[in-house]
């Protein structure tokens, strides 16, 4: 089907008001256009048939549903009831890209003469709205299939995660003498990201190879993505060193791979030697140094940004946010909340919750309550979650509770996560009825099935009350085998309440299933010291020895200033180690000497 340019479409000399009409077109003014069809059909004029299928393709374009039945009414009332095939392909992709399979299915059936175009067109619009069913069926009818054809199926399914029958279309396409374009691999490649298929992924890359693509752009990129999903940087760089020419994907796709993987030494190097960055890519290391521990590098790339006039998203704004949670710094995380209100930018539910759990982090439960308070659209899972989590980590069960509430009375969707921070509200909090009724109407009232992660907060709920037959009964009855996080739990209250017996139980259970974690041997270690079991005590570190297993030190941090210090236990290595340590025992002798702090 012929494309069109809108600069050189518009330059030819027209009727001022059908020129009037596509002006407003490429103006954007997409509705004022269609309503001043009316306009022409008084005059007796009409759009010709490019005209037509230039501004239905802009409703395509812009989703815009109501404009494109009003273009498609104007040819009804125009003398076009039955508009030729060129036409028609414009409206079944219009009603497909808007989403409506039945209007776009009734032009086709209404089709008197049917091209090659029209069945692809049907077929897309079927697998965009994932659709399977009606697509197979269609395709099956086909007299005659393209390439095109086969690659909507493979994708569709792909989207779909009907992965089987993905590679099933995509192994015959290949099969067949029709031929195959860098498209072709679009529907594998998704399936080797979803299903992180290392294996296929080589595969694919292979083929990519003997077919003549790797000159792709695209497809490089996408195969590079294919890697990273799979953990494999190796291969991952390799591509990206083989690559004739690089784009900003290919950077920022393998750059937010060593990022992701914990690699920001590497991930630092790229972004350094990258030509030209964006802020997707800045975005990616930013987030990576919040995630990974290094929140100060996080917020001078952020100041950065800033400094080069980046414009920052959405994105950049939460992941700024996090690394002042991870430091924490409540001073960076305040100028940021000042730099959002004094720009009007309009923060989405991540950025709201990311300010809330910022304030929290760094100690200030009222600036996050107040944050939450003054949030106009409430109609967000994840804002209510991370409100229920501030009052749990701040010890506030009760009030936790409160908003619990209040969120089932909003009639807000409660997901698997409300359900954990909450149990863990009540756990710490020593609220065991009101875990316990919220365990209960999981299934029964919200349709949310209880996990593993659910079930280590029940255990821990009636362990931290030092009920041990019901958590007994609880592992008993649980209908699946628990993990890890519920042993874990477990191991955690008996060290509390010195259940030794129930602990070296949880214990061995811990070990086995993570042998190269240290939490289990350091709680049961702990166990057996606070029991004064020495000789247990060094069985367990001689088994960590033997294991190469290390207990990860603990840092703290402190901010003076606009500098951050870090500490780790028994740390002697700091410049002001005597100064520190004389502070320390001033502070030590005050809360001895203060009753009230106890």
């Amino acid at each position: 089907m012929p494309s069109f340019n809108p600069t050189n479409y518009n330059q030819i000399q027209r009727p001022c008001v059908i020129q009037s009409v596509l002006n407003l077109c490429s103006k954007g003014l997409i509705t004022e256009a269609v309503k001043s069809l009316d306009n022409l059909a008084s005059k007796g004029l009409r759009l010709d048939t490019k005209s037509l299928a230039f501004l239905l393709k802009q409703c395509a374009n812009n989703r815009l549903i109501k404009e494109g039945k009003w273009v498609h009414l104007h040819l009804n009332v125009t003398g076009r009831k039955r508009p030729g095939t060129f036409l028609c392909n414009q409206l079944i992709h219009m009603y497909s890209e808007c989403g409506d399979s039945v209007g776009a299915r009734k032009v086709f059936d209404e089709m008197p003469v049917r091209n090659l175009y029209s069945w692809n067109s049907m077929l897309s619009g079927y697998a965009k709205l994932r659709m399977m069913e009606p697509a197979r069926t269609l395709f099956d009818r086909m007299g005659e299939k393209d390439v095109v054809s086969w690659n909507t199926m493979v994708i569709g399914y792909a989207h779909n995660e009907d992965f089987n029958e993905a590679l099933r279309f995509y192994k015959e396409l290949k099969m067949l003498k029709i031929g195959l374009n860098e498209f072709s691999f679009a529907g594998v490649l998704t399936v080797c990201v979803k299903r992180k298929d290392l294996e296929l992924t080589r595969q694919v890359h292979g083929q990519v190879f003997g077919f003549g693509f790797l000159s792709s752009l695209v497809l490089c990129s996408s195969m590079i993505d294919c890697y990273v999903k799979c953990g494999e940087m190796s291969d991952a760089r390799k591509l990206f060193g083989e690559m004739p020419k690089r784009d900003v994907v290919s950077w920022t796709t393998l750059i937010s791979g060593y990022a992701k993987w914990g690699d920001m030494n590497t991930a630092g190097q790229l972004f350094d030697d990258m030509p030209k960055k964006n802020p997707v890519s800045c975005n990616a290391m930013i987030s990576g140094y919040a995630r990974n521990g290094f929140g100060h590098e996080a917020l001078e790339l952020f100041t950065e940004m800033m400094v080069k006039r980046v414009k920052p998203d959405q994105f950049t704004f939460s992941s700024a946010l996090c690394a002042c949670a991870s430091i924490p710094s409540i001073k960076n995380g305040k100028q940021i909340h000042g730099f959002l209100i004094k720009t009007h930018f309009k923060p989405n539910t991540i950025v709201v919750s990311s300010l809330i759990d910022m304030y929290s982090k760094c100690g200030n439960l009222a600036l996050a309550e107040r944050v939450f308070k003054l949030t106009s659209d409430k109609t967000n899972t994840i804002l209510w979650n991370t409100m229920i989590s501030t009052l749990a980590q701040h010890g506030h069960g009760e009030s936790a509770m409160n908003v619990f509430s209040d969120m089932v009375n909003s009639q807000v969707k409660l997901d698997r996560i409300t359900f954990v921070v909450i149990l863990n509200a009540c756990s710490h909090s020593g609220l065991v009825k009101d875990g316990l009724h919220v365990f209960d109407t999981m299934m029964h009232e919200h349709n949310v099935l209880p996990d593993q992660e659910h079930y280590a907060c029940l255990i821990d709920l009636l362990g931290r009350a030092g009920c041990f037959d019901e958590v007994v009964n609880q592992l008993r009855t649980m209908p699946v085998k628990p993990d890890a996080r519920v042993w874990k739990s477990l191991l955690g209250i008996c060290r509390i309440h010195g259940n030794l017996d129930l602990g070296i139980k949880a214990a061995e259970r811990l070990i086995e299933l993570e042998p190269r974690s240290s939490v289990g041997y350091v709680l049961l270690s702990g166990m057996y010291a606070a029991s004064g079991r020495w000789e247990n005590v060094s069985k367990v570190r001689k088994l960590m020895n033997e294991r190469d297993v290390w207990k990860e030190r603990g840092v703290s941090w402190l901010e003076d200033g606009n500098k951050l210090h870090a500490f780790a236990v028994s740390d002697k290595s700091h410049i002001l180690k005597d100064e520190l340590e004389s502070v320390l025992e001033i502070l030590s002798t005050q809360m001895e000497d203060d009753d009230s702090f106890f």
